[in-house]
């Protein structure tokens, strides 16, 4: 990750308090293998930014670099220039993240040499940046050194931050087949993702079957998929003929992605694909989230996007999870569940086997594909995105909680989920026209996704406490 970097000064403080700061920055960027883009020392007194000369030198360099840059730190090792700073980023014009942080003061360094008055210079930074209409962030103490332990995880969370609101910018995810036509509940709007930079592209599910249709048993593509879906998945009692199937299939979405540059999917998983082609794209579908391709089921193109979201934030896997069942009589427990198409990391006794719900309908010698598997105690972060098309609006709820080992005796990809104030959750996902359908990460980055989709991407977030 790239971050440009904005030392702050005003000239009636002292200097050797910027040439410090710079020397400090470029050593915790190290520690963090982060890259830094910075003023040298010959481009600007100390390489500090104060007047406006300072600022276009600086605009300057960040535009040579704005394909790489994700965000922007500003560090004030004293008062600062506060016209410098918003002016640097105004010339930019880099649309990114931006961290403000603020050095310290010593009581017994307070004297004319030494003190920093960045405390208020913070204050004064920030006043500039609303008035200019740059978005920013802030610390999670007012003043922080950048060697300390809060600032290092402070600009980590940032990073992470910079890293979702990027990726959503140019997020591509494809929409594979028709919404099943019982889901209301996944409608979305298209225009109103594009308006947020985010580009659904179409597919009809006749293509990928017909595709799927023409591979054979002989084709070394399907040879290789057949290896490497017995290599991620136990086949159970799954048999071979639908291992064929399975993998077909799983050649096709591996081809369409690559074709249409997608980052993520969502997918017709049922009735059409179990009647017209004989099985489960679930396991297909695991895999793709497991490789950081989210996929979701049921044509949630939201539902994926929140998956996309998450991963971002915390770097790891995510799961659409239906909100599904109450846990006995625990009010703060519930109970998560999906036929069967999680990442393979919430499930380490995963299996591959078919969907009996689904099967009732459709027949389950026709649903073999489905994954099982019991998601054990982890950390737990969830949440929605969702497009309210009468607000013409994006909107989000989030929160965190904790999966359980509590028993549970059933099929499918299961969780046991407990969540401070569950009920409360529950009154605001109905009341608000939420959809059933949530995602879960195993991190704890509500924070992370409230800064970069609240205040970046400028959407209604609610963070459930």
């Amino acid at each position: 990750m790239t971050l440009g970097v904005i030392i702050g000064n005003r000239n009636f403080f002292p200097d050797s308090l910027v040439e410090k700061a710079r020397t400090e920055i470029i050593d915790v960027f190290a520690k963090l293998n982060l890259k830094p883009i910075l003023l040298e020392t010959t481009d600007s007194k100390l390489g500090g930014v104060e007047t406006f000369k300072d600022a276009q030198k600086c605009a300057e360099l960040f535009k040579k670099h704005r394909e790489e840059i994700s965000g922007v730190l500003v560090l004030l090792p004293n008062f600062g220039d506060e016209k410098g700073v918003a002016d640097t980023l105004k010339l930019s014009e880099l649309n990114v993240p931006v961290l403000i942080q603020a050095y310290p003061d010593e009581l017994s360094k307070m004297n004319v040499v030494n003190r920093r008055d960045s405390w208020c210079g913070k204050i004064s930074v920030c006043n500039n940046l609303y008035q200019y209409g740059i978005k920013y962030s802030l610390t999670s103490q007012h003043v922080s050194l950048p060697s300390s332990a809060e600032f290092q995880k402070d600009l980590i969370d940032f990073v992470a931050v910079c890293r979702v609101v990027k990726g959503l910018k140019s997020v591509r995810i494809g929409a594979i087949g028709a919404r099943p036509g019982a889901f209301n509940t996944v409608r979305y709007s298209e225009k109103i993702l594009q308006r947020n930079g985010i580009t659904v592209t179409t597919f009809d599910l006749s293509e990928i079957l017909g595709r799927a249709n023409k591979l054979t048993a002989d084709d070394a593509k399907v040879k290789q998929h057949i290896e490497s879906i017995n290599a991620y998945a136990s086949k159970g009692k799954t048999p071979n003929e639908a291992m064929l199937q399975i993998a077909k299939l799983d050649v096709v979405l591996k081809e369409i992605m690559e074709e249409n540059a997608l980052d993520a999917t969502a997918i017709q998983c049922w009735t059409s694909l179990q009647q017209n082609y004989g099985c489960n794209v679930c396991t297909s579908m695991s895999i793709m989230s497991e490789n950081m391709l989210p996929s979701a089921c049921e044509v949630d193109v939201t539902g994926t996007l929140s998956m996309y979201a998450m991963q971002l934030a915390s770097g790891s896997p995510s799961a659409l999870v239906d909100w599904n069942n109450n846990y006995a009589d625990d009010e703060n427990k519930c109970v998560l569940f999906h036929c069967g198409n999680w990442a393979k990391s919430f499930l380490p006794d995963i299996q591959i086997s078919n969907a009996p719900i689904l099967g009732t309908s459709v027949g389950v010698e026709n649903t073999y594909g489905a994954l099982d598997g019991r998601t054990p105690a982890m950390p737990l972060t969830y949440g929605r995105i969702s497009t309210d098309d009468p607000k013409g609006i994006i909107k989000v709820y989030i929160g965190e909680g904790e999966l359980t080992n509590d028993p549970l005796n059933t099929f499918g990809n299961r969780a046991v989920a407990q969540i401070p104030d569950l009920q409360g959750l529950m009154k605001y996902v109905c009341r608000n026209g939420f959809e059933h359908h949530v995602v879960m990460n195993a991190s704890k980055t509500a924070s992370i996704l409230e800064e970069a989709l609240g205040n970046y991407m400028g959407w209604e977030v609610y963070a459930h406490a």
